[in-house]
């Protein structure tokens, strides 16, 4: 049965109120994060010298957070090296190494996906740097997906602080939804969507793209 020009355009509508139904606003920013270490104070001497102080080079999304100058070299149990990975500051009370699954496989450590900062049981690894060795007992880890959200973002999104939600990410070149999606909820927080570069190259997705909320 043929369809005239008014089915059609009756069929296109329903779709695309299908599609809003499904998803919030797209208006949740994405940035793309590469492996990286924190240092506690303690690792940051051992790697550096005592009384070394972090060089910022680049404000990062988060408030207070920021990129370094300093770089250093993972090594695990392949003895495969990985050189040049960055440095975040400020300092914490614990260092934490954060890595994607493909480097895992490079270092042959066995990560798990966590909440950063949650580094119990997790996996070790060495860091060299240009004055010292720290071997980290734990510390190394996959981070989960996860949204920063200022308490105001909270309220327009309907979550709390803890709550895992699903989002779409439809900008790249493979369409896709994430589960499971960690919110992360405080006030000095700005409003964006972290995932590693795994996650990103997988669906084609770049730095500033969007992704939208899906409405369970």
């Amino acid at each position: 049965m043929a369809m005239n020009s008014n089915d059609i355009a009756a069929i296109v509508k329903k779709v695309i109120a299908e599609m809003d139904a499904g998803s919030s606003d797209a208006g949740i920013p994405v940035g793309i994060s590469n492996r990286h270490i924190h240092l506690s104070k303690q690792d940051l001497e051992t790697l550096f010298g005592a009384g070394y102080e972090l060089t910022p080079i680049k404000d990062l999304s988060q408030p207070g957070q920021y990129a370094c100058k300093e770089t250093l070299t993972l090594i695990g149990p392949s003895m495969r090296p990985i050189e040049n990975v960055r440095v975040l500051g400020p300092v914490r009370k614990a260092s934490q190494v954060e890595i994607s699954l493909t480097d895992s496989f490079v270092l042959k450590v066995k990560p798990p996906v966590r909440e950063s900062g949650d580094i119990a049981g997790s996996a070790p690894v060495t860091i060299v740097g240009p004055k010292g060795i720290v071997e980290l007992k734990e510390g190394c880890i996959i981070a989960n997906r996860h949204i920063h959200m200022h308490t105001s973002d909270a309220v327009k999104y309907g979550v709390k602080d803890g709550d895992y939600i699903d989002v779409d990410a439809l900008q790249g070149t493979r369409k896709t939804r994430w589960y499971g999606v960690q919110v992360r909820v405080r006030d000095d927080f700005a409003l964006e969507m972290h995932v590693d570069t795994d996650d990103a190259n997988a669906v084609g997705y770049k730095n500033g793209y969007t992704v939208s909320v899906v409405k369970n």
